[in-house]
């Protein structure tokens, strides 16, 4: 595995608790089945990325005469983001479900790698993934049920975006139930954790 981003909440809570353990497992259990992979780690938590805005914008869209030095610095941010995803082989993001939806934090590292021309470009028949050839594992950490409900806007939009850069082969790792009580938090917790070590 070349590659693997990691996200979580910027305050410490259940779900984050969860996501932190299944990528800690995830990644152990990657190396000691693929030692020879290399596995890079950005941690969107405690180096968080810059939202998407007239900055970066400009970096994108102005020849390099005309950027200014703030404006070179968010392309070249943005460049190592996207260099890094274009080198790896198997993406992991971690995120916990958030208002029923991806961390913000998460959100900001895609509009920083979806990028027309190098993830992904516009043909005759429209949009078209440049990210072919890859898989992803998104591991998810929620304190309801939400899998296969209306409520579950993580799953779907993931599947979206990855898929506009060309990452079809996505696996879904949801640890459920984490705020809900009882038996809940153990057997949410242990299926994921089952799963992992089945993918892994």
């Amino acid at each position: 595995m070349r590659g693997a981003a990691g996200n979580c909440r910027p305050y410490r809570d259940q779900q984050d608790s969860v996501s932190r353990q299944l990528t800690q497992q995830f990644i152990s259990q990657w190396q000691a089945a693929h030692p020879a992979d290399e596995i890079t780690v950005r941690d969107l938590a405690i180096n968080p990325v810059p939202h998407l805005d007239s900055t970066l914008l400009g970096g994108w869209m102005k020849a390099a005469e005309q950027r200014n030095e703030i404006e070179q610095q968010a392309l070249e941010r943005s460049n190592q983001l996207t260099d890094e995803l274009v080198a790896s082989d198997v993406l992991v993001l971690a995120a916990p479900m958030y208002n029923f939806a991806i961390p913000s934090t998460l959100k900001a590292w895609l509009d920083h790698v979806l990028r027309a021309g190098v993830t992904f470009k516009y043909g005759e028949t429209g949009p078209q993934g440049l990210l072919t050839g890859k898989r992803a594992y998104v591991l998810t950490a929620r304190g309801g049920i939400y899998a296969g409900s209306s409520l579950d806007h993580q799953e779907p939009y993931l599947r979206q975006v990855l898929g506009f850069v060309g990452i079809h082969d996505v696996t879904f790792i949801h640890a459920e139930g984490l705020n809900m009580g009882g038996d809940f938090l153990e057997k949410g917790l242990n299926q994921a954790k089952a799963k992992l070590a089945q993918v892994a």
